[in-house]
């Protein structure tokens, strides 16, 4: 029986890069010069906290951080950026989630969507991935298609297509 697998995952070597990139970029710039700024990326609990000298310089942080995520192939779906908080010594910071796996309440919202759609498909929570399974491609052809029109909030990819 056709199937595939619904993802959402990060490339977390580009998401190195990208951040790489930033910090060079900042380097660059005049009104950064002298200027700290901290990128910590935690993996294992999927958070980036970056810190610098004040709200203006964060604004600034985060354009070309997204600027630099985005040419190296990185959705902006992809991070749910937190409120700018205040920390110590006057300093500016911000925690930037990032959106690796399908959690289950998006997973039971994006299930809900496909057996909406009316397809003859069927879709199942594999831990923080889908799986959709069907008698025909055409029909998880169209779930593709039906998802990739969707905004769901999150990047998702399809992998593992099977006839």
């Amino acid at each position: 029986m056709p199937s595939f697998d619904i993802v959402s995952r990060v490339n977390y070597a580009e998401l190195d890069n990208a951040i790489n990139n930033t910090q060079k970029a900042i380097a660059a710039r005049f009104d950064f010069r002298g200027v700290p700024v901290e990128f910590n990326l935690d993996k294992k609990e999927k958070k980036l906290k970056i810190v610098t000298e004040d709200d203006s310089k964060l604004k600034g942080v985060r354009e070309m951080f997204e600027t630099a995520a985005v040419k190296r192939g990185i959705t902006l779906k992809t991070f749910s950026w937190g409120e700018f908080e205040h920390a110590l010594a006057g300093k500016a910071k911000v925690e930037v989630k990032i959106n690796d796996g399908i959690e289950q309440e998006k997973a039971k919202s994006i299930v809900r969507m496909i057996k909406e759609s009316g397809l003859k498909v069927q879709a199942s929570i594999q831990g923080d991935e889908l799986r959709v399974t069907g008698k025909k491609i055409d029909d998880l052809q169209a779930v593709i298609k039906m998802l990739g029109s969707s905004d769901v909030g999150i990047p998702l990819q399809y992998i593992n297509m099977k006839s």
